[in-house]
C-alpha cells in the first residue's frame, strides 16, 4: 500500500469542513478530493496517484499508551482494506478515533473502516472481462 502522509493542520481542517464522512463507534473516516495529486503524481518516483491519510486520536481516548495503540490498530487496518480490495486515488482520507475504539481489536475496526469506506464509494470499480 502506497499513501502520502497528512500532517499539515490546515489540510486536516479542510477535510473536516468538507463535511463527506462516514463512520461508527470506533472510528469516523472523512474523504476530500486531492486538488494537488496531479503534482504530487509527477514528484512521485513510480508517478502513480496516491492517497494522503492521517490519523487523529484525542487525548479523550486515553493516556499516550492507549492513543498509540488506537494509531496502530488503525494502520494495520488501514493496510488490511487497501490489500483486499484497493480505494481510489487522489484523496485525502482522515480517520480519527472515537472514544469507542479502546479495547476493540483491529479486526472489529477494520469492520468499520469497510463500512464507512462503502459509504463513501471508496472503492475501486474492478472491471468483469468478457472472456
Amino acid at each position: 500500500m502506497r499513501y502520502g502522509v497528512l500532517c499539515e493542520n490546515h489540510l486536516f481542517t479542510k477535510v473536516y469542513l468538507a463535511k463527506n464522512r462516514a463512520g461508527g463507534k470506533a472510528v469516523t473516516v472523512y474523504i476530500l478530493k486531492d486538488l494537488h495529486a496531479a503534482r504530487l503524481r509527477k514528484a512521485h518516483p513510480l508517478k502513480i496517484k496516491v492517497n494522503r491519510v492521517g490519523i487523529s486520536v484525542s487525548k479523550k481516548i486515553g493516556n499516550a499508551v492507549k492513543r498509540n495503540r488506537a494509531k496502530r490498530i488503525i494502520r494495520q487496518a488501514l493496510f488490511c482494506i487497501e490489500r483486499e480490495k484497493p480505494l481510489r486515488k487522489g484523496r485525502l482520507i482522515v480517520i480519527s478515533a472515537r472514544e469507542g475504539i479502546d479495547g476493540l481489536k483491529m479486526q472489529d475496526v477494520k469492520k468499520e473502516m469497510e463500512k464507512a469506506f462503502l459509504k463513501l464509494n471508496m472503492y475501486e470499480e474492478i472491471e468483469k472481462s468478457a472472456d
